[in-house]
């Protein structure tokens, strides 16, 4: 019996020793442990977009992620969400947690679409990122139709409302193809909506629209092949991989339309992760890979731009979009 009391205690302050040390080593490890569970970014980044597959905003949001991932250490990937002009998209987003691990490529239609009421989301909800395209809209139709010139189409728009495709009702196509013709004399065409920029260029090879509103990233291999012209540039200066395509303001018309993309999320995410994801996407971005996308679609390293000049073009632009609407009947 005594042997067996020295047995007991001796195990006993064993197991107080072992309890102390771990105990320690808790004290230590832990605080590693919580910085490693809160490093951000510590998983998948979903880069919400509300364009179809070979459209404009699609192929800008994947060039920009194949640096993205090296960039930020994690992965990213992009979530799909089409219809109702980016309110489909923006009402994905807005359901998931503002935390950072959700982010959403947006054009001037997300901004319209939130003026009309037609999103969860208002202004204020959106916290810029980067801009990462400056893209001209561009007037394109079929080569082998009956427009060889800016000339021709406008003169057959004095005559007749010609048949034009846009992405969707109320986005900045529409507001293009409208300010356009008001500004050029012609009668108001028959917008026709579509989902993105492949069934726009789809439509116009195929012979249901006179004309589509694109940007070159979207038509380009359809101009080489020489089945789509590109007719008039809606910018004050050409585009060097269209060096004989005028542009609007050459042509005495003063309207000047850009798509304008760039990354956004959603007001609450913590401003150390603002910042990260920041850095991350720009450095992606200026990459010589990103960097020699924006040339071939004739666009310079200027289109690329950090969130406090972001921010306030978002700003600028929905007040912009606001008027158009109004001048355009969609809005009180």
């Amino acid at each position: 019996m005594k042997s067996f009391g020295i047995t007991s205690s001796v195990k006993s302050a064993r197991r107080t020793r072992w309890l102390a040390t771990a105990a320690i080593l808790a004290s230590v490890l832990a605080p590693g442990f919580a910085s490693a569970q809160d490093k951000f970014p510590s998983k998948t980044i979903e880069v919400v977009t509300h364009a179809g597959a070979g459209g404009g905003t699609d192929i800008t949001t994947r060039m920009m992620l194949l640096r993205a991932r090296r960039a930020m250490k994690t992965d990213l990937v992009v979530v799909s969400k089409r219809g109702g002009g980016g309110a489909v998209a923006m009402n994905y987003i807005n359901s998931r947690k503002r935390d950072g691990y959700t982010i959403m490529t947006i054009t001037p239609t997300h901004l319209l679409t939130i003026a009309r009421g037609k999103s969860p989301l208002k202004l204020d909800d959106l916290v810029g990122l980067a801009r990462a395209t400056d893209d001209p809209q561009i007037l394109m139709v079929k080569a082998s139709g009956g427009f060889k010139s800016i000339k021709d189409l406008i003169a057959a728009g004095k005559k007749r409302a010609i048949k034009v495709g846009g992405t969707q009702v109320g986005t900045i196509d529409q507001i293009t193809t409208f300010t356009f013709s008001k500004l050029a004399g012609i009668k108001n065409p028959n917008y026709i909506p579509y989902k993105g920029g492949g069934g726009i260029v789809t439509a116009l090879i195929g012979g249901d629209i006179e004309v589509g509103v694109l940007n070159l990233s979207e038509a380009e291999s359809q101009i080489k092949s020489g089945e789509i012209r590109a007719l008039v540039v809606m910018a004050k200066k050409r585009m060097k991989p269209l060096p004989d395509v005028p542009t609007t303001v050459e042509i005495g018309i003063d309207a000047v339309f850009s798509t304008l993309r760039g990354f956004v999320t959603l007001k609450g995410v913590p401003e150390d992760r603002l910042k990260i994801l920041e850095a991350g996407i720009l450095k992606s971005m200026r990459h010589k890979v990103y960097l020699g996308y924006l040339e071939t679609a004739g666009l310079g390293p200027d289109s690329i731009a950090g969130s406090k000049e972001w921010n306030a073009q978002i700003q600028q632009l929905y007040k912009d979009g606001v008027v158009a609407l109004k001048e355009l009947g969609m809005l009180k």
